[in-house]
């Protein structure tokens, strides 16, 4: 028999890093993948792009699949030989019914691995500045179901036992039954001014937190309208809420935002924004790639073979570094070709891209925009001198021009090309309809015209439109001009055009 193997998958409370190393492993190489409403779906992005993507998830009052069912699925799937991720919320063992999936498995002789995960009984309390222990409190806490009802002619919960501990009690799944739980606690001698929080959607941009105690805390969710899920505090654990609360307090907290660059730009500006407190959503609207037409090729080969006539190279973004110095390793160009040439970088990244290929550049040009280079490199340079522009396929031509306005002699060559993409387009849409992005940031004019193109493409027939409510942050006014142009409301333009003062742009908000 040649059946697969089911790895029982711990996604953790919700922040996707929050994931383990082994969990992420087994979610990369599976051929199916089994999830759930609590495991966050940008964890799917690291899935194997031909993997099956299988949603069984549950939601109040109502099962999407009903738990025998998913047993059987994940033994039918292993019998077809597939390598099975079953995704689940926190830690599959608390709560979670990995026994019954296991001991399903385990009854056709299948394959299969538990791998843990945070759960969201410790991690949401701890997001939400509440430690279930600590030494001036409590030693111990209690993990409890929240689902029982009174109706129940017979509670497993052992309500006294629970009243008299002293210890951190936490309820999972609780919140349509917080008055029953409240009353009980209270009914077997819990102090009725005991602190109690519920945590909705711990760890995400959504999360929440209401605090209270037992004789109040029911009233509080009803007069507010939380709502599930969330996890229930009830103990003295709950007073350290007021000063060592931090992750609502960092100052992207609730914002989920959406990055346009390039997948391969994207991870410095997604980082930035989890680093403080927001979501990052990629959506890489712009695809970098070698050039693919044969007379660009042609151009650029020419350029670079004859690299020791130039005066001047100037490299105006980290990606024409890149693709330059990969296109003279395929034609097996020496670097020492370029030792006439001053080198220009603009920008810091630039220069420390440069700075890796043991090149020093000779200027630094602050200024981003075409214009100010021009300005800033002119007085530098005497007519009759050759320069060099390793660029993109849609650079604009205002800084050439100059230099030519000069009488610089000037080859524009594109070292790679600037192509719209519209990968994970579907679920980004839905995200904007539901109004789950509060915040799309824009690196360049062409992500602005490139992620417009994409939702009409999409079916957006009026992006604007979709985008209202959005706050929409760019990275310099060239940028700004174009989201205008689209009749995009520009929100926050970076004071200079880094993606650390895009970053303070926004975080400059909160405060």
């Amino acid at each position: 028999m040649n059946w697969g193997k089911v790895f029982l998958i711990g996604a953790g409370p919700g922040d996707p890093k929050l994931i383990t190393v082994r969990g992420l492993e087994a979610l990369r190489k599976a051929d199916a993948i089994v999830y759930d409403r609590l495991a966050n779906p940008r964890l799917l992005r690291h899935a194997r792009r031909d993997a099956q993507k299988i949603f069984v998830g549950k939601v109040p009052d109502k099962h999407m699949m009903k738990q025998d069912d998913i047993n059987r699925l994940l033994v039918e799937l292993a019998m077809e030989g597939k390598t099975v991720a079953r995704l689940k919320g926190g830690d599959p063992s608390v709560f979670g019914r990995v026994g019954e999936e296991a001991e399903a498995l385990a009854e056709r002789g299948i394959e299969f691995e538990i791998i843990p995960g945070v759960t969201s009984a410790i991690a949401v309390p701890a997001y939400a500045g509440i430690p279930v222990t600590h030494r001036d409190f409590t030693s111990s806490f209690s993990i409890v179901t929240g689902h029982e009802y009174p109706n129940k002619t017979y509670s497993s919960v052992n309500w006294r036992h629970l009243a008299e501990a002293s210890g951190t009690l936490i309820f999972l799944m609780g919140v349509a039954n917080i008055d029953n739980i409240a009353s009980e606690l209270i009914r077997w001698g819990k102090p009725a001014d005991t602190p109690v929080a519920l945590i909705r959607w711990g760890t995400w941009v959504e999360q929440r937190t209401l605090t209270g105690t037992l004789g109040t805390i029911a009233e509080r969710v009803r007069a507010t309208g939380f709502e599930s899920p969330a996890v229930i505090i009830v103990g003295d654990v709950v007073k350290l809420r007021e000063k060592i609360s931090w992750f609502e307090r960092k100052p992207l907290f609730g914002k989920r935002i959406l990055v346009t660059r390039a997948r391969s730009q994207a991870s410095g500006l997604a980082e930035r924004i989890d680093e403080l407190g927001g979501e990052a959503v990629e959506f890489p609207v712009i695809d970098i790639r070698p050039p693919s037409d044969d007379r660009i090729v042609r151009e650029l080969d020419a350029a670079l073979a004859r690299l020791a006539e130039f005066d001047w190279v100037i490299f105006t973004s980290v990606n024409g570094v890149e693709y330059f110095f990969g296109r003279l390793r395929q034609l097996r160009i020496d670097i020492r070709s370029l030792h006439r040439a001053k080198i220009v970088a603009v920008g810091p990244k630039t220069a420390e891209a440069l700075g890796e290929r043991g090149l020093i550049a000779d200027t630094i040009a602050a200024e981003y925009r075409q214009e100010g280079i021009a300005d800033a490199l002119l007085p530098q340079l005497t007519p009759g001198q050759k320069a060099l522009l390793p660029t993109s396929n849609i650079a604009r031509d205002v800084l050439p021009d100059r230099l030519r306005e000069r009488g610089i002699e000037t080859t524009v060559v594109a070292v790679y090309e600037n192509v719209p993409s519209a990968e994970y387009g579907e679920e980004v849409l839905e995200l904007l309809r539901q109004r789950a992005i509060h915040i799309v940031t824009f690196t360049s004019s062409s992500t602005v015209k490139n992620f417009v193109q994409a939702l009409r493409e999409l079916g957006a027939d009026d992006p604007p439109a979709l985008l209202e409510g959005v706050d929409i942050a760019c990275i310099g006014p060239v940028t700004a001009r174009t989201a205008e142009e689209a009749g995009l409301k520009v929100d926050y333009v970076a004071e200079e055009a880094t993606i650390e003062a895009l970053v303070r742009a926004m975080a400059a908000s909160r405060q």
